[in-house]
C-alpha cells in the first residue's frame, strides 16, 4: 500500500465520524426549531370553543329612521367623495342622526343603519351603543337563530354611549359579565359583531391600554385594543379569554374611515352600572365635584413643588358646588381620590362619576407645598354639565420690557362682574420675555402669580418684583371666561 493510501485509510474513519457528528448537530437544531415553532403555536389562543359558547347571545341590530323633512340628499353639506377624503378623529360607526354616512336627516328615503349588541338577561334586555339607536323610529334585533324581534328603547345615556333595549322573548341565551377593572395590558381579547352587516364576525387582538380618556367623553375610561373594529361592530361585546364580556365596542381612531389598529371599548363595569340605573330608575345619575381641572406638566409640577408631574390641578371651583362647600380652592392639586392615586387629570372624572350621590369622598390635595386631606360630599352631576373636565388650553404697570415683558391695567368693574371675580389685571401689551414664552396673551386676566392673589396693579407690581430669576412660578389667568394655569420663568 502506498503512503498516500495509508494516510487516506487512516483519515477516513475520523472524517466519517466528524461528518456524522455534523448531521447529528444539524438534525438536533432542526428538531429544536420545529419544537419551538410547535410550542409557539400551542401558546397562541384558540377561540373556537369561546366563540361557539357566546355567539348565540350576540345580536345584530338594524334601525330605520323616517325622514324628518328637508331638502333631501341635495341638502348634504359635502359630497361623498369629499367626506371620504376628510381626515377624521374618533368617527363613530354609523354615527348619530347627523352622520353624513347615513344620508343625513334630510334624506327623502328612510335612513337605515346596522350595529351590534348582546343579551344580558333571559327575559330580553339587550345592551348596545346609544349612537346605534339614537333617533331611530324602528329597531329590529336579529338573533343567531334568525328570529327578528322588534325592540323597545328602555333608556339611554349619551355620556357613556349606552342604550338599553328590550325584546319580548323568554329563555334567551345570555353572556357572562366579567370585570373590566381586572384587565391587563397585553392580554388577549376578541370581539363578535356585524361589521358591514356580516353577522357574527369574530376578530381578535390584545388590550393596548386601559383608562384612556378621549376628547368626546370625560367620564368613560376607555379600553384601547387592536381588535379589528369596523362600521357595524358598534355596540358589540368585547370578550376576555374566560368568555366574559369586559367591554362594549364603541369607537375607532381612523383617517381612512376603516380600521387602523386603534379601537376603543366602554368598560363593562361602567356599562353595567348604567344598565342597573336605567333598569331600576329609568335615568342615570353621576357623582359631581364641581371643579375645572387641567393637566400638571413638568413646569407646573416644578412651580408647585412636586418632584414629578402628577395629579389634577384645580383651575376653578364652581360656586355652590360640593368642592366649594368642602373648601377646595383653585390651585389645589388633587393627588388621590379615596386612596387611589391620580396620575393624570383624566383619572379624576371617572372616579368622581362612579361615586354615589351623597357619598363622602376623601381627597388628598397639595396646597402651598403641603398635603391635606379634605372630605367632600359628592353631589349629582347636572344634566348639561360640562365643567368637570379639562380647562381651556394659553394705571399701567410698566412697559413691555418689565420683568415679565408685560403691560397691564386694572380690571374694569364691568369685566370683573361678567367674569364673577373680585379683581385682577388685564394684559394690554406683551413683548419679548418670560410671559410671552409662557403663552400669556393680550386681554388675558391675571388673578394669581406664585400662589399670591393679584387684585390690582399694585399687587401685580409687588409680586413680580420679588420673583427670583430662573425659578418657575405658576400664574393663573382667565382667557375667554376659562381659567388656566401657566408657568412663568422670569
Amino acid at each position: 500500500m502506498s503512503e498516500s493510501n495509508v494516510i487516506e485509510s487512516q483519515r477516513t474513519p475520523a472524517f466519517r465520524s466528524v461528518r456524522s457528528a455534523g448531521w447529528v448537530a444539524f438534525l438536533s437544531c432542526l428538531l429544536v426549531v420545529l419544537w419551538s415553532q410547535a410550542a409557539s403555536a400551542r401558546s397562541l389562543p384558540d377561540f373556537t370553543d369561546l366563540v361557539e359558547e357566546n355567539s348565540d347571545a350576540v345580536v345584530n341590530i338594524s334601525t330605520t329612521t323616517e325622514p324628518k323633512g328637508g331638502p333631501g340628499v341635495q341638502g348634504m353639506p359635502f359630497s361623498q367623495d369629499q367626506i371620504e377624503q376628510m381626515p377624521e378623529f374618533f368617527k363613530r360607526f354609523f354615527g348619530g342622526p347627523q352622520s353624513p354616512f347615513n344620508g343625513g336627516q334630510g334624506n327623502a328615503e328612510p335612513r337605515r343603519s346596522i350595529g351590534s349588541g348582546f343579551i344580558v338577561s333571559k327575559d330580553g334586555y339587550v345592551l348596545t351603543n346609544n349612537h346605534v339607536v339614537d333617533g331611530a323610529d324602528k329597531i329590529i334585533v336579529r338573533l343567531s337563530d334568525r328570529r327578528e324581534l322588534p325592540a323597545k328603547v328602555i333608556g339611554t345615556d349619551a355620556r357613556s354611549d349606552i342604550a338599553v333595549l328590550k325584546v319580548d322573548a323568554k329563555d334567551l341565551p345570555v353572556v357572562d359579565i366579567g370585570k373590566s377593572k381586572d384587565l391587563k395590558v397585553g392580554e388577549w381579547v376578541f370581539a363578535i359583531g356585524s361589521p358591514f352587516g356580516f353577522d357574527h364576525t369574530v376578530t381578535a387582538g390584545i388590550v393596548s391600554a386601559v383608562g384612556r380618556s378621549l376628547p368626546t367623553e370625560n367620564y368613560v375610561p376607555f379600553i384601547q385594543t387592536d381588535v379589528a373594529i369596523n362600521p357595524g361592530n358598534s355596540g358589540g361585546p368585547l370578550f376576555n379569554m374566560d368568555g366574559e364580556v369586559v367591554g362594549i365596542n364603541s369607537q375607532i381612531y381612523t383617517r381612512s374611515g376603516g380600521f387602523m389598529g386603534v379601537s376603543f371599548s366602554i368598560p363593562i363595569d361602567d356599562a353595567m352600572n348604567v344598565f342597573k340605573q336605567i333598569r331600576e330608575k329609568g335615568t342615570v345619575s353621576r357623582g359631581w365635584l364641581g371643579v375645572l381641572i387641567q393637566e400638571v406638566n413638568r413646569d407646573l409640577a416644578e412651580s408647585f413643588g412636586l418632584k414629578r408631574p402628577r395629579g389634577a390641578l384645580i383651575a376653578e371651583v364652581m360656586d355652590g358646588s360640593p368642592a366649594a362647600k368642602a373648601g377646595l380652592q383653585s390651585g389645589d392639586i388633587v393627588l388621590a381620590y379615596n386612596g387611589e392615586e391620580i396620575q393624570f387629570s383624566s383619572d379624576l372624572p371617572p372616579l368622581v362619576g362612579r361615586t354615589a350621590v351623597g357619598e363622602t369622598a376623601e381627597l388628598t390635595v397639595l396646597r402651598g407645598g403641603d398635603e391635606k386631606t379634605i372630605d367632600v360630599t359628592i353631589g349629582q352631576l347636572p344634566a348639561e354639565d360640562s365643567n368637570q373636565g379639562s380647562a381651556a388650553p394659553g394705571n399701567s404697570a410698566g412697559p413691555s420690557n418689565a420683568p415679565l415683558g408685560l403691560s397691564v391695567q386694572p380690571l374694569p368693574s364691568g369685566m370683573a362682574d361678567s367674569l364673577d371675580i373680585k379683581g385682577g389685571v388685564v394684559v394690554t401689551g406683551i413683548g419679548a420675555g418670560a410671559a410671552l414664552e409662557a403663552g400669556i396673551q393680550p386681554r388675558d386676566v391675571i388673578t394669581e402669580i406664585d400662589r399670591k392673589p393679584i387684585r390690582s396693579v399694585d399687587d401685580y407690581t409687588n409680586v413680580v418684583k420679588d420673583l427670583k430669576k430662573g425659578k418657575a412660578v405658576s400664574a393663573r389667568i382667565i382667557r375667554e371666561g376659562h381659567p388656566l394655569y401657566l408657568v412663568i420663568k422670569p
